[in-house]
């Protein structure tokens, strides 16, 4: 499901996509904060871009490739909400990534802030996590400023420190939490 944002196209990913996927996940620097580092073949790209067309088929969600409305044929980046498990447990996690070249202008929290939206709103989720490493300061700072909060830790790097997990919970009265 296509979706627009002020500067944003986002679209579901589509093969074509794959070289565009390859170049941003095989980059070392878009995989700094990424323990198991940047894709190493165009075969793992084209696994993950399967595994994310195939959740957009079974779920009806899933990563959206991300271009700019002003230049719809050039791929910023990949992200929005999928499945993950951690914490024991399947999880709707949101996560991007960007080319190096699209860093600093605003665009991790204009897709953030989407993709919340999206959850919330058409895929009515009650919560929406996020799973970040302590030292990636940039997306701490994303997932605060689109109203995620700080839930959790998790131990996911054997000798590193653990993961930051960030929730998000549906707007609506149902899903606050219990007065006291």
């Amino acid at each position: 499901m296509q979706r627009t944002t002020a500067r944003l196209i986002l679209r579901p990913p589509e093969p074509s996509d794959l070289p565009r996927l390859h170049a941003i996940y095989g980059d070392p620097a878009t995989n700094t904060f990424n323990p198991a580092g940047p894709l190493t073949d165009i075969a793992q790209a084209r696994t993950l871009l399967q595994g994310w067309r195939d959740q957009w088929r079974d779920k009806g969600m899933g990563p959206w490739a991300i271009a700019l409305r002003s230049a719809p044929e050039r791929l910023l980046g990949f992200g929005g909400i999928s499945s993950h498990g951690y914490l024991g447990v399947e999880r709707i996690n949101v996560g991007y990534r960007f080319d190096r070249a699209a860093w600093g202008a605003g665009y991790a929290t204009e897709l953030g802030a989407a993709a919340l939206a999206f959850g919330f709103d058409e895929c009515r989720l009650p919560e929406i996590f996020a799973l970040v490493r302590p030292a990636h300061l940039a997306s701490i700072r994303v997932l605060e400023k689109i109203g995620m909060q700080r839930f959790a830790t998790l131990d996911d790097v054997p000798g590193q420190a653990p993961s930051i997990v960030f929730r998000a919970l549906h707007p609506s009265p149902a899903s606050a939490p219990p007065g006291p």
